[in-house]
């Protein structure tokens, strides 16, 4: 299928397909990002595994697909799952993780026996029943399509008209039970929802897949923003992506089915934001923090220009005098001086360098910080005077006029440091 006839939508079986996996993305998504921030991430991975044995259980007591009844089976079973967890969890020898891992494993093994069961039992309709286990958007009827249709704006409805008090029990209970929530239905309401996610995900994705449809769009968005509304929006417009690529993908290739290709969508997307989000992402990281190292070596260098002229009374200073201050590396050092000859902080003079105006008024700002600094430690704090230089060292690149202001105001306008050095005037 090429994008054009994707696009136009013409047919049928792809309607109801991307149609089902855009409703589930969306449920999934609103659910997932208080799934994260209550760190259930776990949990949402055992209740997925846990429906199974419902849904199977359902089959064999209707008889039938009839999405309904699967749902309600699935709902049960993912109920039950969250009731073992927590009965477990009563006895202290017992850890979290050993008792997810227990209820997982239990239920999930109950659903494949229960599903050799029905596959023996000769009943015509148990074909695609299996799909359960790695989903098949592909299979999805008119009646799949409009029973999870109405049960994800269902879901999602409640999501948006309790979004606040989601929002706050997530992240202070107590304060939440002082302003009079009843926290305990509260959570039990959110616990419903994020089994009514599940049961109408596997289908779309499968019981093995679905906690990554329910995680890793919040995951992703996480990364983009610290307001939790944006991340919502964010979480459903990466689930919302998945979807269509991945519908897109399985209907244009033979035997691709669009579930584990959501599933690696949302880990691509989950790859770049953690790559190349802005500001938390890795390689602004990295860019960052090589700024910070680069205006560290310019600062330290106009300090050493400063500290020979103090000492010696030289103004033209020769690349070796200022690679003997603090043994600099020579690369590093070129850099430094080709950064301040382009801010004009540095004059060359033949092969000697010497303070611009400008370079001479930034370097006695940073020494003067730096002594300022000492100084405070020293007087208020009580540090011994061999104990400041290395705190000074870190500290005065990032000290700002604010604080500067308030350490004269403590110190009372100094104008000897702490190692009787004059400390040079604004």
């Amino acid at each position: 299928m090429n994008f054009v006839d994707f696009i136009s939508f013409s047919d049928p079986t792809l309607q109801k397909a991307l149609l089902g996996s855009l409703f589930i993305s969306i449920c999934a998504a609103l659910v997932g990002v208080f799934t994260y921030y209550q760190k259930k991430s776990l949990v949402g991975d055992a209740v997925a595994h846990s429906v199974f044995p419902g849904i199977c259980m359902a089959f064999i007591i209707s008889g039938t697909k009839n999405p309904i009844f699967l749902l309600l089976g699935a709902f049960i079973a993912g109920w039950l799952s969250i009731i073992s967890f927590d009965f477990l969890l009563r006895d202290k020898r017992i850890k979290s993780d050993a008792a997810l891992a227990s209820v997982l494993s239990v239920f999930f093994g109950l659903g494949i026996l229960l599903l050799n069961h029905i596959q023996n039992g000769g009943n015509a309709n148990q074909i695609g029943l299996q799909h359960f286990l790695m989903g098949n958007v592909a299979a999805m009827s008119s009646q799949d399509v409009m029973t999870y249709g109405l049960i994800s704006s269902f879901v999602s409805l409640v999501i948006i008209l309790f979004f606040p008090v989601f929002k706050l029990i997530s992240f202070n209970k107590d304060f939440a039970h002082s302003k009079g929530y009843k926290v305990k239905s509260i959570q039990f309401l959110f616990s419903s929802l994020i089994v009514i996610c599940i049961a109408i995900g596997i289908n779309a994705v499968g019981v093995i897949l679905m906690a990554a449809l329910l995680i890793t769009p919040a995951s992703s968005a996480r990364w983009w923003s610290n307001k939790l509304e944006r991340i919502a929006i964010l979480a459903v417009l990466f689930s919302v992506i998945s979807a269509t690529i991945g519908a897109y993908i399985s209907f244009s290739y033979a035997r691709m089915p669009a579930g584990p290709w959501m599933v690696i969508i949302l880990s691509v997307i989950a790859l770049l934001s953690i790559l190349f989000s802005y500001p938390k992402g890795v390689i602004y990281g990295m860019l960052r923090r090589r700024k910070a190292q680069e205006k560290m070596l310019v600062e330290n260098v106009l300090k050493s220009f400063y500290h020979i002229e103090e000492r010696e009374g030289e103004e033209l200073i020769s690349a070796v005098q200022l690679a003997n201050t603090r043994s600099y590396d020579g690369a590093k050092l070129s850099l430094a001086l080709r950064k301040l000859k382009k801010r004009s902080l540095v004059l060359v003079s033949g092969q000697n360098y010497q303070l611009s105006k400008e370079g001479r008024a930034e370097a006695k700002r940073i020494i003067r910080l730096h002594r300022l600094w000492e100084l405070y430690l020293g007087s208020k704090l009580n540090f011994k005077k061999d104990h400041v230089h290395n705190d000074a060292e870190a500290i005065e690149h990032i000290i700002t006029p604010e604080i500067e202001k308030q350490l004269i105001e403590e110190l009372g306008e100094p104008e000897i440091g702490l190692h009787n050095d004059k400390i040079p005037l604004r």
